[in-house]
């Protein structure tokens, strides 16, 4: 496979063409938070042994001194080479090479600081910051995405003293990581961040030598090009990462970012980092489930086109035959993978050794990476939970094998079952359905959730492969489990849809008018051509945009102000945009009345009672626990008894296999 044929980078030799991308780990060290730790140092080993070629760090800075209240690693003193020369060695090990990402800030982006002039937010012109004083996002609402929040800070000036510093501290800090071994550096000029904002006409305003045409705006990244240069030597490896577009109005045109590609590789960059996107069209830059496979091949093949340095392209290329495609079709030179490595850090050599049935697949949620990170935990993953704790959460063998009953096959279950037997434990499942998956099963089926559905066959996959026992269609009682006399019992029996009280509802239901969300995506009722969906959530926004595929005309109504509001932004982003794109006409502010026998009514903002003819009604209003009562019976009688999963509380995928993988592995 052209995945695993050497690859050059400048002078660089990697041994393979798939390189891990950065991620904004936040995996500091407990003693000096601008340094990465030893957490750090085992995620980036997990990545190296699992046999990637090349692993990017997380951004690092050169500086605290403009943006004081963003935290995250700083290479600025002889002391930061310490830490950068472990991680490098310990890399090393595994046959990989490893490339400092360094940033000169994050401009517009961060939630300002109210305690400090501007929010301490800098930019290359006065800009409004894209969250708001209390770091809310833009709304989301019918037609509005992106759509810039009421109140916004204004971001200070950099004047040209405070660039020349930024351009000084930046050849500093890249001496250090030359020294420390470290084998690249790439400059950090992605998302709309602080550097994207300078070659950016729509945020660089300037009418100094750092802004106005192409050549000016370019000034200060062809000078931090320079400085490492200078700093780190002529043969140092230099990559730089940009959107070749924004697809944003006023942003950056394939044009101007082709040309940006022909003048980096003139000033001496050696490889370029090419995908999409900005903050405002967050769900480019960061793909979730719903955007396509391989989103920015296109771009990374047009750039390749204009110059005759390497070209790594990121952006949902974790899929084996895709990737190898991409490099045999000439399209791009290097693969560029971030959270698929999360997901799965052996991907490299589970394609190598041809077991990809093996793989855990990333299902582009985002809730363990970027929806842990905004709310400053450590990034993880929600297939892995492992992810930035692999060492505290290795799975090791059980010091007494025990029998262990698993009750509920879907995620939760399934995935302790996986661990419980690969700890050594005896394991069976008991399922009262005739297949194994729970409410996974329903989710999956969307032709835009294919990623759930790799999901659902890798948990069948190594339920099989370990050898537990399923027993499916058998509903568990107290009897039969003590029958069954297990050491351990796991219940994971899920949860089901909610049906309000609201008036005609009963009614609907029993002619096929009204039918739960759930049982639409299994096809169980016949859904008419006019269909309204109650509840703009996760749920109801799927089953919408899946019904509207179908070809039905679909209204969703909303209680709140906005949908997808329990979703992270890039994947509300991208849902509500698919949502327009299909023609789905969403209402919110709707209060429901009545189910009748020709559709809804409902009052609007203003408390008017409106009408909606609908043929079918569909309910997606929340999750209730199912068995409620049952669980409180297995623990009066039953010596160890787990509760894992949306029995629990309905939430996320993240929460049911994080339960299902932390419980089992310690029992």
């Amino acid at each position: 496979m052209k995945l695993f044929e050497r690859g050059k980078i400048g002078t660089l030799t990697v041994k393979n063409r798939i390189v891990m991308d950065a991620i904004n780990i936040q995996l500091g060290s407990p003693s000096d938070e601008a340094a990465l730790g030893q957490r750090a140092i085992d995620f980036y080993v997990a990545r190296a042994k699992g046999g990637v070629g090349l692993i990017k760090t997380t951004f690092m800075r050169t500086n605290r001194k403009l943006e004081l209240s963003i935290g995250g690693p700083v290479v600025n003193s002889t002391r930061s080479g310490t830490w950068l020369n472990e991680i490098a060695e310990a890399v090393h090990d595994y046959g990989a090479k490893i490339c400092v990402q360094l940033t000169i800030g994050v401009g517009r982006i961060p939630v300002p600081n109210p305690n400090l002039p501007h929010g301490g937010l800098v930019a290359p012109s006065p800009l409004p910051s894209f969250r708001g004083p209390a770091g809310e996002v833009p709304r989301i609402g019918p037609g509005r995405y992106p759509a810039q929040g009421e109140r916004h800070v204004i971001t200070r000036e950099l004047t040209i003293e405070e660039i020349e510093e930024l351009v000084r501290d930046y050849e500093f800090s890249a001496k250090i990581i030359a020294l420390a071994e470290m084998d690249a550096i790439e400059i950090h000029a992605h998302q709309g961040y602080l550097l994207d904002e300078f070659m950016t006409a729509l945020w660089n305003k300037r009418t100094d030598k750092y802004g106005g045409d192409l050549e000016g705006r370019m000034r200060l990244p062809l000078e931090l090009v320079a400085a490492v240069r200078r700093a780190a030597g002529p043969d140092y490896p230099i990559l730089y990462k940009y959107p070749l577009t924004h697809y944003l109005e006023g942003g950056r045109e394939i044009e101007e970012g082709l040309e940006i590609a022909r003048m980096l590789e003139a000033a001496g960059v050696n490889a370029l980092t090419i995908n999409a996107g900005c903050y405002e069209t967050y769900n480019l830059a960061q793909p979730p489930t719903t955007q396509p496979r391989g989103n920015a091949v296109h771009l990374a093949e047009m750039t390749k086109k204009v110059v005759n340095i390497p070209v790594i392209c990121s952006g949902k290329l974790g899929y084996p035959e895709l990737a190898e495609q991409a490099l045999q079709d000439g399209k791009v030179d290097f693969i560029g993978l971030a959270r698929y490595l999360l997901a799965d850090p052996e991907w490299p050599n589970k394609v190598k050794e041809g077991r990809v049935e093996d793989i855990k697949p990333c299902v582009g949620c985002h809730e363990g990476c970027i929806g842990r990170v905004r709310k400053n935990h450590y990034c993880s993953c929600a297939v892995n939970p492992a992810t930035g704790v692999e060492r505290e959460l290795a799975i090791t063998p059980a010091e007494k094998k025990k029998s262990v009953l698993v009750i509920g096959g879907g995620p939760a279950g399934m995935e302790a079952a996986r661990v419980s037997a690969l700890r050594g434990h005896k394991v069976t499942i008991w399922d009262k359905g005739n297949a194994l998956g729970g409410n996974l099963i329903p989710a999956a089926v969307p032709d835009f959730k294919d990623d759930y559905r790799l999901l659902l066959e890798y948990l069948r996959t190594q339920t099989k492969k370990l050898g537990i026992t399923v027993e499916l269609e058998k509903e568990a009682t107290l009897e039969l489990i003590q029958q069954a006399n297990p050491d351990v019992v796991f219940v994971a029996t899920g949860a089901s849809h909610i049906i309000p009280e609201i008036e005609g509802t009963g009614k609907g239901m029993e002619t096929g008018k009204v039918i739960a969300a759930v049982d639409v995506l299994l096809s169980k009722r016949e859904v008419g051509e006019a269909v309204v969906v109650i509840g703009g959530g996760l749920i109801g926004c799927e089953t919408a945009l899946f019904l509207a595929k179908e070809g039905k005309k679909v209204t969703v109504l909303e209680i709140l102000d906005s949908v997808a509001s329990d979703m992270v932004w890039g994947n509300a982003l991208d849902l509500v945009k698919l949502l327009d794109d299909n023609k789905v006409n969403i209402l919110t502010n709707a209060n429901i009345q009545r189910i009748t026998e020709t559709g809804v009514d409902f009052t609007n903002q203003h408390g008017e009672e409106k009408t909606l003819e609908a043929d079918t009604v569909t309910i997606a209003v929340g999750m209730k626990v199912n068995n409620e009562g049952f669980v409180e019976t297995l623990e009066d009688n039953l010596p160890e008894v787990h509760v894992i999963g949306d029995c629990v509380q309905p939430r996320r995928i993240l929460n049911a296999i994080w339960e299902g993988y932390r419980t089992a592995r310690v029992i």
